[in-house]
């Protein structure tokens, strides 16, 4: 159990946040495609690509030379840091203090700036840039999740398995339905996400200081739940403050 424990928390963490960024980055590709043409869309989204391949080439090898505990602090505090960044914005939107994201929204406006620019010499271009900023931007944070849930344990081979089945699975479900997936759950995944990578960097800072944690790897389910608790009484007392719409965890 404590050795399927952390591999299962990585690849879930990784598998969900990877989920939402290619999800995000699949609507601005679909919107270009259908729009414009597929040939900018899909140049764009490889080139994309191909520069986030080589930016893991490159700088992947060079975590071998950190020492494990300096790279499990510095981690832990980044995923800390990033986790938080998700929860804060999951509790917000499901309390609706600021707008759940809407795909459909998002694709209709990317829809309506590549018809103003269809008559600019210059559009299929502009097109495949935006294709390619969306993958880039999206794929970054998907790379920086793999690397950081995956690189403190040895596991990154099991967190790009996580981040692989997620793009497939978006992949596959979006060229079916050729529609931006506007019905996925995107607010409570973001708040699972940011609960699991909230809690791997409690953990992995806890290790990088020298923490000897009860139970040793079991503690990540502790910490989750506490984690889990505290937020979702956050919520729970927002939702007192501000007596407005609450839908965006059952979205």
């Amino acid at each position: 159990m404590q050795t399927l424990t952390p591999i299962l928390s990585t690849v879930t963490a990784a598998f969900l946040a990877s989920f939402v960024e290619v999800v995000e980055a699949f609507t601005i590709v679909l919107a270009v495609g259908v729009t414009r043409s597929w040939r900018p869309a899909l140049t764009g989204a490889a080139l994309a690509l191909a520069l986030l391949a080589a930016l893991v080439l490159v700088f992947g090898p060079l975590l071998a030379l950190v020492p494990i505990t300096a790279l499990q602090f510095v981690v832990g505090v980044l995923l800390v840091l990033f986790g938080m960044r998700w929860l804060r914005k999951a509790i917000l939107r499901s309390v609706g203090v600021i707008a759940l994201h809407d795909e459909e929204a998002a694709f209709s406006k990317e829809t309506a700036t590549l018809n103003q620019q269809a008559n600019d010499r210059r559009a299929d271009y502009l097109a495949g840039l935006a294709s390619f900023k969306a993958v880039l931007l999206e794929g970054v944070e998907v790379v920086f999740i793999v690397i950081a849930v995956g690189a403190a344990h040895g596991q990154t081979l099991y967190a790009s398995l996580g981040a692989l089945a997620a793009f497939v699975l978006v992949m596959a479900i979006g060229l079916a339905v050729h529609r931006p997936l506007a019905r996925v759950p995107e607010n409570a995944l973001k708040f699972v996400v940011g609960l699991m990578l909230t809690s791997f960097g409690i953990f992995w800072t806890g290790e990088g200081i020298g923490a000897d944690w009860p139970g040793a790897d079991l503690a990540l389910l502790a910490i989750f739940a506490i984690v889990a608790l505290a937020s979702l009484a956050m919520v729970r007392w927002l939702r007192g403050t501000y007596p407005v719409s609450a839908g965006g965890l059952a979205r």
